[in-house]
């Protein structure tokens, strides 16, 4: 199966789903889609996804968009590492804890949004920073504690919750949020930024790669 996968080296979104297709040790060529140049509105891509959103994951015989639902289609094709767990009581805390992240951190501090409320509300950049800052450190807070014991959010494996914690701790550091009062944060994301697919699908890393 033929793997092509449109986004942006710093989309949160596109940065889970890169570190899930590493994960499963999947092969896939890549294609950037500038959200600073506004490529995602153009025609093309939005008969990707009509919301003119990354990433999309191009299957050969789909467009799958929505990051959480293309985690998802790849667990159920590629069921091992499971990223999703079957457990029903362990797979309902493992999803509570990456919607708090996909759901209610990142939708609210992405870049529309941020346009918005410079564009549209005339924030300045010191009102924009607090309003990311404010959210971040909501979610952050509660995801602190609904972390477990350790080394992951889940326990002794990386699952969806650590997938979208990442990508969300790198977009903290790089707006200037702190996050050292989250200890089991932070234990998280550094035991999985020390893992080849993690670090393999940092914005770094893939800033003019096509194909891994």
């Amino acid at each position: 199966m033929r793997l092509h996968l449109y986004d942006y080296f710093r989309s949160s979104a596109g940065y889970r789903v890169r570190i899930a297709l590493n994960l499963k040790g999947l092969a896939y060529t890549r294609e950037e889609v500038s959200l600073i140049d506004g490529e995602q509105g153009a025609s093309a891509h939005r008969a990707r996804s009509p919301q003119g959103l990354v990433p999309v994951l191009d299957t050969g015989e789909a467009m799958l968009t929505q990051s959480l639902a293309i985690i998802e289609w790849l667990d159920a094709t590629w069921p091992e590492p499971r990223l999703i767990p079957r457990d029903p009581t362990q797979r309902a805390a493992a999803m509570a804890r990456a919607l708090t992240i996909a759901c209610d951190v990142h939708p609210l501090n992405n870049l529309r949004v941020l346009r918005h409320l410079e564009r549209e509300l005339g924030a300045d950049q010191a009102a924009r920073d607090r309003w990311y800052a404010r959210w971040t450190a909501e979610g952050f807070a509660a995801l602190e504690a609904m972390a477990g014991p350790g080394p992951f959010l889940g326990g002794e494996a990386p699952d969806l919750a650590d997938i979208c914690l990442v990508p969300q701790m790198y977009n903290a550091r790089r707006f200037g949020v702190p996050v050292d009062a989250y200890a089991r944060l932070v234990r998280a994301d550094h035991e999985a930024g020390a893992l080849p697919a993690f670090a393999a699908a940092h914005p770094d890393r893939v800033r003019g790669v096509t194909a891994f």
